[in-house]
Parts: C-alpha cells; sequence; structure tokens
C-alpha cells in the first residue's frame, strides 16, 4: 500500500536525507518527494511511501517524532496515480474523449491530490448538489460551498476539502469538490494544483469541460 507522509523540518543540509533514512530504517520505501514550502528556515515536505499492507503506523511515526526538529504533521493513504507526469497524461485522456471531459477530470482527480473522493456539483440556491461522484463518494452531502472560489476549508466534522469553481450552463455554476479524511489541509500549493487542472481541461474542451454528457 502507498502512504503520503507530511513533515516539516528545519531547512538546512542533511536534514532531508535523515528523515529519508529514518523512513527507509521504519520499513518505507520513498517512491515520492514534494516540497510544499518553505519558509522562516523551515520546509514542508510530502513523502509518499510503499508500506506492507497491514502494518501499523506506530514505528513509521516514532522513528520521525525522534528526529530533532522534525514535526509529523499527518500520514494517510494514498493511491498515485500512474505514470511520471499525471497531470499531462490527464489532459490527454480529456482531450481524447471530450464528450466526458467534466467525468474523467472529476474521476481522476482524487489519486492525483491524494484524496478520498472528488464530486462535480452544481450549485443551486439551497446548496451544491452531485451531478457526478468518484468512486468512494457515494452518497455523500457536501457542505456549503459559499463563497464560490478556489481555497480549502476544514468542515465540522473534520473533512478537509478543496474546490474550484468550474465553467459550466448550470445556473448557479459548477464546481470540483475534492475531499479526505484522517489527513491534513490540503496545502495551498494542492489547491493551486487543482485550479492549475480545471483551467487546463477548460482549455482543452472549453465550457464542455463542466457540461454533463446527454448519456
Amino acid at each position: 500500500m502507498l502512504l503520503r507522509i507530511r513533515v516539516r523540518l528545519p531547512d538546512r543540509p542533511g536534514a532531508l536525507g535523515q528523515v529519508a533514512r529514518i523512513l527507509g530504517a521504519a520499513g518505507a520505501d520513498v517512491v515520492q518527494m514534494a516540497v510544499l514550502e518553505r519558509e522562516n528556515g523551515r520546509a514542508l515536505d510530502d513523502f509518499t511511501v510503499a508500506w506492507p499492507a497491514g502494518a501499523g503506523i506506530e514505528r513509521l511515526c516514532d522513528g520521525l517524532g525522534s528526529v530533532p526538529g522534525v514535526d509529523l504533521v499527518g500520514v494517510w493513504p494514498t493511491a498515485e496515480p500512474q505514470g511520471a507526469s499525471p497531470d499531462a497524461a490527464l489532459v490527454g485522456q480529456l482531450a481524447a474523449d471530450p464528450g466526458r471531459g467534466a467525468l474523467t477530470l472529476t474521476d481522476a482527480v482524487p489519486a492525483i491530490l491524494s484524496a478520498d473522493w472528488a464530486v462535480l456539483a452544481e450549485i443551486q440556491a439551497d446548496g451544491a448538489v452531485p451531478a457526478h461522484a468518484s468512486i468512494g463518494a457515494d452518497e455523500v452531502e457536501l457542505p456549503d460551498l459559499a463563497p464560490l472560489r478556489s481555497r480549502a476549508f476544514t468542515a465540522p466534522d473534520g473533512t478537509q476539502y478543496a474546490v474550484c469553481p468550474m465553467a459550466g450552463d448550470a445556473p448557479g455554476g459548477r464546481a470540483l469538490v475534492v475531499a479526505r479524511t484522517g489527513a491534513p489541509p490540503f496545502h495551498r500549493t494542492e489547491v493551486y494544483r487543482l485550479s492549475q487542472l480545471v483551467g487546463a481541461a477548460e482549455a482543452v474542451l472549453g465550457a464542455r469541460s463542466a457540461a454533463m454528457p446527454s448519456a
């Protein structure tokens, strides 16, 4: 199985290697690393690691907690998309089948953003209504999305959301909503990535990127 691990650590030579060594010693195989931010002498990094299915994460957390200056922000399951450039691959899929553009985008985003599910929502007077849901979003009840702009927020039940408005013909507009539980809030770089994906989809497909297929 794959885990996403978010850590805050000193932004100095050797700190990243020390974290990687601790992960390896705990039995985690690092398959990807991303720097989310570097501010005031600290860095926020995401590691994607292969971890034995069914194994507890106690030794992983204990190992990271033993490194001076390292704060463990969160650990949660993830499903990485295939290929070295998933964003570019998604744009290619959208162009290949524009009639299903909005559905393809909604289905692909959870893996790209290490989320649980995504919903293409129609904004109505009494709230947001799912128009299409990815796997994992069965019978989901959407929160209030106002103000409708690209942003991240935490619901009262602890669910983390990222939302991005989309073009389309729905009277109140449409939005792509991504959610995950048991994980840290979506970072601003993740919200920006979501906005870039929506923007790329709209550039490739025009207003059809948010339109639902007729069948």
